[in-house]
């Protein structure tokens, strides 16, 4: 606070009046500490849940641009589809099942004639606990069925070892590439993982290669995964009733939109669609999921703006019904300054020094803590720290804005006050 009174007073010291007005809001801040400091309180709890949940929401952003962008950036996707498809009169014709069986995902890659990279990936197990030994994992790791191509469309790198090889998928061998995550878990850094034998529930795969660390992504990342061939866990973990995807990245040069109309009329062949039928499967970019999450986080976003700016309403009535009550208290000082030459312009302004004082205070506060608060969140999250410089600033506009109108009534009251009046008040 000395260091801000310090400021605003060097600022002041151009004009004698605007200074000991200045003082004299300092003074009376100071004479009613309690008061002042609840008050200041109030705005900083306003400002600290807008600015730290914007904060996070921000830090969450950038964690998903950062591993969005480690895919691909023509890339895109054949899911199976979870709706129901309906016509305008009647439920359409069900040919298929909802899932993408591996015959007709191979299908697809035999056959897709635009230069792309095309793999095919399924999620044998959800939430498995891999063993090595007497150590082992927390049960939330995935094991991927999946081929030598999925490196390339999920952006992944090898840290140690080989990925997944086309003998590997020819043979179904029991082989698997880890992420970093469950390397850590299984082998402590410690144990090079390579050439171990780890245990996928009763089943024994050798390690073949670690994953280089991603950190945090959405959807869990690759660094708590276990790729193993898709062919290998086809006889083991998985059927016909298992939901495949198909990742696509067109060559350089291929334009995005021409491959997906290409792929999606070689699926509907594939899946037996006449022309008047729906397709009964999605084709996504990675775009596209990066733009639904984000509408997603801009209404976040916006419900983090309104509940900070509930708050500092309340904040809001807050100063002004203590700037009334000051105004009340100090009656006989207003009308005794009035007397001595004061006008009303100079009792507005001191009074409006006050308000702006504590309000600017309590945003200075908040916006600290918002930023510590969200970026612990972030960091809780494991996404990246950042400073809302944007967040800040505005959090000081609103600062200024609140305390403004809250202190303009109470000031236009003071200053109107008769100074006879005044110095007869009790």
């Amino acid at each position: 606070m000395s260091r801000l009174v310090r400021i605003i007073s060097k600022f002041a010291g151009y004009n004698p009046l605007l200074k000991e007005n200045f003082n004299v809001s300092i003074k009376s801040i100071k004479s009613s500490k309690l008061r002042s400091s609840l008050t200041i309180m109030i705005i900083a709890i306003g400002i600290t849940s807008l600015v730290g949940i914007l904060t996070a929401t921000d830090s969450i952003k950038a964690l998903l641009n950062e591993n969005f962008g480690k895919m691909g950036a023509n890339s895109f996707a054949i899911r199976s589809n979870f709706t129901d498809t309906q016509t305008t009169n009647r439920k359409a014709r069900v040919l298929n099942r909802r899932n993408i069986r591996y015959s007709q995902a191979r299908d697809f890659a035999d056959n897709f004639e635009i230069p792309s990279i095309v793999t095919i990936s399924a999620t044998a197990i959800n939430n498995a606990t891999i063993k090595y030994g007497s150590a082992k994992t927390n049960p939330v790791i995935r094991v991927i069925a999946t081929d030598e191509k999925n490196a390339g469309y999920v952006g992944a790198k090898m840290a140690k070892g080989r990925n997944l090889n086309f003998r590997d998928i020819e043979s179904a061998s029991f082989t698997a590439v880890i992420g970093s995550g469950v390397a850590t878990s299984l082998f402590k850094g410690s144990d090079d993982p390579i050439g171990k034998v780890i245990s996928v529930g009763a089943v024994r795969y050798e390690v073949i290669g670690v994953l280089e660390k991603q950190g945090q992504t959405f959807g869990g990342g690759v660094d708590n995964q276990v790729w193993i061939p898709v062919s290998n866990a086809r006889s083991i973990f998985l059927s016909d009733n298992s939901f495949f995807v198909i990742g696509i990245i067109p060559e350089l040069g291929v334009d995005q939109n021409k491959a997906m109309e290409a792929a999606e009329q070689l699926f509907r062949s594939i899946r037996r669609l006449s022309p008047i039928d729906q397709s009964d499967f999605r084709v996504t970019k990675s775009d596209a999921m990066m733009e639904d999450i984000m509408n997603i986080m801009n209404y976040v976003t916006i419900a983090a703006f309104l509940i900070g700016a509930i708050t500092l309403l309340g904040a809001a009535v807050g100063l002004m019904n203590i700037m009334l009550v000051s105004v009340k208290e100090r009656t006989r000082e207003i009308g005794t300054r009035k007397a001595l030459g004061a006008n009303s312009a100079t009792i507005k302004q001191q009074f409006l020094f006050e308000s702006i004082v504590i309000g600017q205070l309590g945003g200075a506060f908040g916006i600290l803590l918002g930023v510590l608060v969200g970026n612990l969140t972030a960091v809780l999250m494991k996404s990246p720290f950042i400073i809302p410089w944007f967040w800040m600033f505005a959090g000081v506009m609103v600062c200024l804005i609140v305390s403004i109108a809250s202190g303009y009534i109470p000031a236009v009251r003071a200053s109107k006050l008769d100074p006879i009046e005044a110095l007869r008040y009790e």
